[in-house]
């Protein structure tokens, strides 16, 4: 079961969101800010953030995005009515996608699949580089 953070100042999407993904079989938290994600004990470090394209750019530019778990992975998402905005290079390199939610949410869990079963064969196999790296 994959540990899912969202983060966003839209309340309503990010419960939706929840119930999708808790629906999928994943654990979810929400938070309005980075700041704002209190870890819980013995659950270890979230697998995907999905975090609101403006507050990303604003954690990354004040202190940062949390802590994800080996094999990690963030994305961003923005909904249709807000336009183009230019992503610091810091961001776009760990940024897995960058959807448009609701509209995109079954791309959403298609993503949590993906990089769960990623994370799945990376502690089968111990490794500590991805493993599309090992030969």
């Amino acid at each position: 079961m994959s540990s899912i953070v969202l983060i966003g100042s839209d309340l309503t999407l990010l419960e939706g969101l929840a119930q999708t993904l808790a629906a999928a079989g994943c654990r979810t938290a929400i938070a309005g800010a980075p700041r704002d994600i209190a870890p819980k004990p013995g659950a270890g470090l979230p697998l995907i953030a999905v975090v609101e394209r403006r507050t990303a750019v604003e954690a990354v530019r004040s202190g940062g995005l949390p802590g994800l778990a080996p094999g990690g992975s963030v994305v961003l998402y923005h909904d249709s009515d807000d336009g183009p905005m230019p992503l610091p290079a810091t961001l776009q390199r760990i940024t897995l996608a960058d959807l448009t939610l609701p509209l995109e949410r079954q791309r959403l869990v298609a993503l949590v699949r993906s990089v769960s079963a990623r994370a799945d064969l990376r502690a089968e196999r111990g490794a500590t580089a991805p493993p599309e790296a090992r030969h």
